[in-house]
């Protein structure tokens, strides 16, 4: 056998569909997914950490907003090689928790389908059945480019980030279009405090998404200051013209919710920093 030594970051945006299922995804996650998760991967994982869903701000919905957590782990190596495929214990992975996160239809129909999947299976599950697609996003452990904000500290604030993945109809034309156009017009807005940005690599979990972007706001009001604005000041660009089913929105962020565009509101503060802070899941009394 041989591993590559292979720092990285890899993010996993969680969605709730309906209210009626947090509470059931919640278990699922601090009952099983974490001493599951933990157990196998100790050794070559270094961080591990859970972030809540802020609201949805006026709007959001278009930038296929999720609303559950944002799942944080940096690898020392890639868990993806065949090497690694060989498990003593699978994943406890229950069709449920495709449906309640919106990778299945919302049906008894579809979980009777899907009644063995591995947790692998789970992972590259969404996108071709009707459904958003799963995201898995593994990037540079650290950031690539730095747009705007360097210097900022924790002493300026607590910040309200947005942090979302792009997938573009044509990679060249709309990597151009990021550099060119979006970039410039969030670096010039006085909302913005912070921006970076990251390519994602393709080679790991097979993740068709093709740039993971942060920009940090005061608050939700300056997010729909710098957006309304976007609104009016962002040209339709070529691309999206020329690719209308990928990208139907006539006004930025022109791509296709949940499908070209995914993101979730987040606060700077982890809930559970599961690799120091989880030691059971220990219920109200």
């Amino acid at each position: 056998m041989s591993f590559e030594f292979r720092p990285m970051r890899s993010l996993i945006f969680v969605d709730c569909v309906r209210e009626e299922y947090r509470h059931r995804l919640q278990h699922w996650l601090y009952n099983t997914h974490i001493p599951d998760s933990i157990s196998k991967f100790t050794p070559y994982c270094v961080k591990y950490a859970f972030y809540n869903a802020l609201p949805v701000p006026p709007g959001g919905e278009r930038f296929g907003t999720r609303r559950m957590q944002m799942t944080e782990h940096y690898w020392l190596i890639n868990e993806m090689l065949p090497e690694m495929r060989n498990n003593a214990f699978g994943e406890v992975m229950p069709p449920e928790v495709l449906r309640w996160q919106g990778m299945l239809p919302d049906s008894d129909e579809a979980i009777a389908q899907m009644a063995n999947m591995t947790g692998e299976e789970h992972r590259s599950s969404g996108g071709d059945n009707g459904c958003p697609p799963f995201v898995f996003a593994h990037v540079p452990i650290n950031w690539e480019e730095d747009f705007k904000g360097a210097g900022r500290t924790v002493k300026d604030g607590p910040n309200y980030r947005w942090q979302f993945v792009l997938r573009w109809p044509c990679e060249k034309t709309g990597e151009k279009w990021f550099h060119d156009v979006m970039a410039p017009y969030f670096q010039n807005r006085p909302e913005v405090t912070r921006f970076l940005s990251s390519r994602i690599y393709h080679d790991v979990v097979g993740c068709q998404f093709h740039r993971l972007v942060e920009l940090w706001f005061e608050g939700p009001d300056e997010w729909c200051t710098a957006i309304e604005a976007a609104k009016q000041e962002l040209a339709q660009p070529e691309w999206a013209k020329e690719a209308p089913e990928a990208a139907p929105q006539a006004q930025f962020p022109f791509l296709k919710s949940n499908f070209g565009i995914v993101g979730i509101f987040l606060t700077d503060y982890a809930a559970s920093d599961n690799m120091t802070q989880f030691r059971g899941n220990f219920t109200m009394r």
